[in-house]
């Protein structure tokens, strides 16, 4: 849910701006309306100056730390970031000194001084490549062999002076021998060592690194607040303007009282464009992240997460579709928890959701459960039939799952259009949610019977009129009617057109979740062949399921992790008309990760 936001107007004497500033800071709590990129020379070098300190900290990250800290540097990032660009260029050298050595290796060794001295006496060195040596050559010149590597021959001829003539194209003298560069080579790679031997002795100073990023963060954030506020009365009152949660109201107004600050305080209101807190219980606050990569709320908008927490899990769980893939992605996710971070505890909500639809789905890495005798069949029951209505079990649910969603986003609409706009402003947004929810759900009550053919008629000839008069005539009752009905027409032709293909989207829950079955069922069949009568066919086997089902787990949890992303940014969102232009909320704080 959306937090509550106070609105605060802090009124100073601008000399008083900074040490109050430094104050909320420590508060926590406010945030001040600001930009959040630089907006003059100050901004600017302390923006500089943390990108250094955050491009060392992500340098020193996977470096393992040395033995000893070695000598302290005076300036501990730049030193990472010179130490690492020079590694880059010794790094960068090496493919073409490789290179060279490998083509001077077929002249062998010889010294280039010696070179020289045959110029000076009047003999000069030409080199040739060719696929065979014609024997008319070796009669006509003074010609030597040197070496023949892939099909070709390389040798040198001699001549004297400037009249000299051969029928093949010259290569270029070599200036060095490969042993000057092999020797080369180990120069370069032996400052390579160095210079890592370096960077693991800076890593010593990781945390010093990331105390001075937090601390830059900090003066860039106080600065910038400083030079968003309004100053008036010829420069000597400064004004800011600042948001908090209205749970924090009375702690923060003790504080100013203390300090002795003048102050407006007001509730915050949509044309405040207040910032925005999310506020969900540890469960929902795991898909924040999703919602946060569309977008957050409006301040009259509802929060999303806590339907993206229910949908994607579940539509991500129906992709995998797979028990043993989930248990592969909870044993993962805990076995990467401090890689993955804060990440670890979706990870294993996602791989238990997975678990619970795959034993639904009676999958197990792409084996058929059903087919195990030793499962009870009270527990097979209790499994989704691979038929429904003669048609595949799976794509059924996929489809009566995305019905409900969007179902639920038009709901979901109703209610805020009519909470923001009124009920008479919203009539048709009701009319749509009637004629289509309902309708869903007269069709499903008829369906399993509860209602008679007789009752059904008279309620969808009650739904569609009540339906009619919001859509066509009432669906803005300050416009002209027929201007209305226009409008209803188009909205029926969009709808019509849209609601279709939104619902049929949610067959790549079932599309996905079969692609996956179908490619371990492959890897499955593969290693069963390899395995033959058993022996060293094991080995094979064991190969082919454990590589074949590491590749599809991880093609599915890509797949499982876009496609219903999807499915809740467009066809819910879409549906539901949220928009997600809020912003975020970030408290001027002395923690810049707060």
């Amino acid at each position: 849910m959306v937090t509550e936001m106070t609105k605060y107007d802090f009124i100073l004497l601008s000399g008083d701006a900074d040490a109050f500033l430094e104050k909320l800071q420590t508060v926590g709590v406010v945030d001040i309306t600001r930009s959040l990129k630089p907006v003059d020379d100050k901004s600017e070098k302390l923006s500089a100056r943390a990108e250094i300190y955050r491009k060392a900290a992500a340098m020193l990250k996977d470096i393992e730390k040395a033995d000893d800290p070695g000598q302290k540097p005076n300036d501990f990032a730049a030193e990472v970031l010179e130490t690492v660009k020079e590694k880059d260029d010794l790094l960068a050298r090496l493919p073409q000194l490789h290179k060279d050595a490998n083509e001077l290796s077929v002249w062998g060794r010889f010294d280039a001084q010696s070179l020289d001295r045959l110029k000076e006496n009047g003999l000069k060195l030409h080199f040739y490549k060719a696929k065979a040596i014609d024997p008319a050559w070796k009669e006509q010149y003074a010609l030597s062999e040197i070496a023949t590597m892939d099909g070709s021959t390389y040798f040198v001829v001699v001549s004297e002076g400037d009249d000299y003539d051969f029928p093949l194209k010259e290569l270029p003298a070599p200036e060095r021998d490969a042993a000057a560069v092999e020797k080369e080579i180990a120069e370069v790679e032996a400052e390579i060592a160095q210079k890592d031997k370096r960077l693991a002795q800076l890593k010593w100073h990781e945390p010093v690194i990331k105390a001075e990023l937090d601390k830059t963060l900090s003066k860039l954030d106080l600065h910038l607040a400083h030079v968003a506020g309004t100053k008036t009365a010829e420069d000597y009152i400064t004004v800011f303007e600042g948001f908090a949660p209205a749970e924090t109201e009375h702690a923060l107004r003790d504080m100013l009282e203390k300090e002795n600050v003048l102050y407006i305080e007001d509730k915050a209101k949509v044309d405040d464009n207040p910032p925005i807190k999310l506020k969900n219980n540890k469960f929902v606050s795991m898909f924040e992240l999703l919602t946060d990569m569309y977008g957050r709320p409006k301040y009259n908008e509802f929060d999303p997460t806590v339907f993206i927490s229910i949908f994607f899990m579940l539509f991500f769980a129906f992709c995998m579709g797979d028990a043993g893939y989930g248990l592969v992605l909870i044993l993962g996710s805990l076995g990467l928890k401090k890689v993955l971070g804060k990440i670890a505890p979706l990870g294993v909500t996602l791989g238990i959701a997975t678990t619970v639809i795959g034993l639904l789905f009676h999958t197990f890495f792409s084996m058929d459960m059903l087919q195990w005798s030793w499962i009870p069949e009270g527990v097979k029951k209790c499994m989704l039939p691979s038929q429904i209505a003669g048609y595949d079990g799976t794509m059924v649910l996929a489809l009566l799952v995305g019905i409900v969603h969007i179902c639920l986003a038009m709901i979901v609409k109703t209610y805020q259009s009519t909470k923001v706009k009124g009920f008479a402003n919203s009539l048709g947004t009701w009319g749509w949610t009637l004629l289509i929810v309902g309708g869903v759900i007269v069709g499903g009550l008829a369906l399993m019977g509860v209602m008679d053919k007789a009752v059904t008629k008279w309620v969808i000839i009650i739904l569609g009129g009540l339906s009619a008069l919001g859509i066509f005539f009432l669906n803005d009752l300050h416009r002209n009617p027929l201007k209305n009905f226009g409008s209803g027409l188009w909205d029926t032709y969009n709808t019509a057109t849209g609601l279709l293909g939104d619902v049929l989207s949610y067959l790549r829950l079932y599309a996905l979740g079969l692609a996956g079955a179908k490619l371990g069922e492959a890897f499955n069949a593969i290693g069963v062949q390899a395995l033959g009568d058993g022996g060293v066919g094991w080995i094979w086997f064991i190969l082919i399921v454990v590589i074949g089902h590491t590749l599809n787990v991880a093609m599915c949890v890509l797949g499982a992790f876009v496609h219903p992303l999807r499915l809740n940014f467009l066809e819910f969102f879409k549906n539901s008309g949220y928009e997600g232009t809020g912003r975020r909320y970030k408290p001027l704080s002395e923690n810049i990760n707060n």
